[in-house]
């Protein structure tokens, strides 16, 4: 791991590999760890990721962690290390950030993959429901944060079979610091609806969806794919919130395709 001083603070990043660059966007409450399994495609390309403010190793932020901030630091990343336009994957929040990445930086962007995410925005309740529990974890810690959203992250396959995986989740959003997370869901909850954006999209574009996905199921998944011309949906089998994380190889296998056409 690698830090790197941006606006003020220092943000944790991994770099491995040569050829075109794939930078990874984590979701919420995670960190850059969420990404370990797709380290195997380094051979192939260069495979970056770094943890969002207040998150893993990076420092907390003096603000709300917008998605546009993410964005914003991911845009200064690939221009200090000279990555030159990427291939954007984000998961979740990342997915979030990844679209604002897309219409803030397009000339940094030479593709797009949207991992179990959406285009809409929180509803009232929704808002409501983060804000509650942003003051919940600056009372209790990430205990609170793990709480609420482990039962929702995983799907059933892996809640039965996957217990390496659990065990990492937990640790790794145990991990987090409380201020960030509360940064975090107050920054997810001003998001705005990106479905009016997604036509102004014009890179090769793939949307992957677990088909055991509680939080953006199927649903949220095909209206990026319609509404982004020429993108491309892939349902993983066996698989929730994180695809990423709980079925590596078919995630990977799926990632690599899309890859090959750069």
């Amino acid at each position: 791991m690698k830090t790197i001083p941006i606006g003020g603070i220092d943000i944790q990043y991994a770099d491995k590999g040569t050829g075109p660059a794939v930078l990874f966007l984590h979701a919420f409450p995670l960190s850059l760890r969420m990404w370990d399994g797709q380290e195997a495609l380094a051979p192939r390309c260069r495979i970056v990721r770094f943890d969002a403010r207040g998150f893993g190793g990076s420092d907390v932020g003096d603000a709300m962690l917008t998605m546009a901030r993410i964005a914003d630091d991911a845009a200064v990343l690939i221009e200090r290390l000279r990555l030159g336009p990427v291939v954007l994957v984000g998961c979740s929040m990342g997915g979030y950030a990844a679209l604002s990445f897309a219409q803030k930086h397009a000339s940094l962007l030479r593709g797009l993959v949207l991992v179990d995410t959406r285009a809409g925005a929180d509803s009232p309740e929704a808002r409501k429901g983060r804000g509650d529990l942003a003051a919940k974890v600056m009372k209790e810690g990430a205990q609170a944060a793990l709480d609420a959203f482990l039962p929702k992250l995983v799907g059933e396959t892996t809640k039965a079979s996957r217990a390496d995986v659990i065990a990492k989740l937990k640790d790794i959003i145990l991990k987090a610091s409380p201020q960030g997370i509360s940064d975090g869901l107050h920054g997810l909850a001003t998001r705005q609806d990106a479905t009016p954006l997604l036509r102004e999209i014009t890179v090769p574009t793939l949307v992957i969806c677990g088909e055991e996905d509680v939080i953006t199921p199927r649903p949220e998944a095909e209206i990026l794919q319609r509404g982004i011309k020429g993108a491309e949906l892939v349902m993983i089998p066996r698989s929730g919130h994180l695809t990423a994380m709980e079925t590596p190889d078919a995630f990977n296998e799926a990632l690599a395709g899309f890859l090959s056409r750069f």
